[in-house]
């Protein structure tokens, strides 16, 4: 159970992030959503208020640590207490590595894996003191599997499976960390993903969906209630590790 929790959303307006905001709210949490996407951010809490649900947005850049710290400080402001961070917010940029710039690598290892760095460096201290929390940081299959043009991104994803390991280890008995590592999940980092292909969007989509062992894409929903479970107290002896949320594509041969 996660009503009543205060629980923070990165990320929390678009895809996966907005799928989290709205099951959280649903099951009585008390959301923070959190993102750059100010209009879709506004928009996404009065919808949830509005149905009587508990929810805040936040403008936050997790590239930055004051961003960051300010958000940090408003969640504690609204709330008292800072009872679980969902560390999902991301990008991606298409290219092999002999195509990549400084800007794509400041953009994707700023978001992905510093953006991840500054929130744990504000949040972890929040939960020390309260004694307990939790946080669920997104990663991807991406970290397991070599993607045409996708290198800094897998990059990114890999290197947030190791962060997930120091940050039980370092801050044990006090907070929890876990991943929730999604495959083909139906987001609009989806669709962008597969800008350039010759086959419509649908039928590309129905040909992948062919392919996973449970014969259809994942949803923002599908994660998000996995994620519920990840910060409920029946997950508390899951720490220092990944949940692979793929429809069974990892099990796959390679023919």
């Amino acid at each position: 159970m996660i009503r009543d929790r205060v629980i923070v959303v990165t990320g929390g307006t678009s895809g996966i992030g907005e799928g989290c905001s709205r099951h959280f709210a649903e099951q009585g949490a008390k959301v923070v959503i959190a993102s750059n996407q100010t209009d879709a951010g506004a928009a996404l809490a009065g919808e949830l208020c509005d149905a009587g649900h508990a929810a805040t947005f936040v403008e936050v850049d997790v590239s930055s640590e004051d961003s960051v710290k300010a958000l940090v400080a408003r969640a504690v402001e609204l709330h008292g207490r800072i009872d679980a961070l969902v560390s999902n917010a991301g990008v991606w940029r298409q290219g092999k590595v002999t195509d990549f710039t400084v800007e794509d690598w400041n953009l994707v290892m700023g978001v992905n894996v510093m953006g991840n760095l500054w929130l744990a460096k504000h949040v972890v201290p929040v939960m020390e003191t309260q004694g307990q929390g939790v946080i669920v940081i997104t990663t991807s299959v991406a970290a397991f599997v070599g993607f045409p043009e996708h290198a800094l991104y897998c990059a990114s994803k890999a290197a947030l499976e190791a962060l997930i390991r120091c940050l039980a280890t370092d801050h044990a008995g006090k907070v929890r960390v876990v991943g929730v590592c999604p495959g083909t999940i139906d987001t609009p980092m989806l669709a962008a993903s597969a800008a350039g292909w010759t086959q419509p969007l649908e039928e590309l989509y129905a040909d992948v969906a062919r392919r996973i062992p449970v014969r259809r894409l994942g949803t923002p929903l599908d994660v998000a209630k996995a994620v519920a479970f990840l910060l409920s107290d029946d997950a508390g002896y899951i720490d220092a590790t990944s949940l692979l949320l793929d429809g069974g594509t990892m099990a796959l041969p390679p023919w």
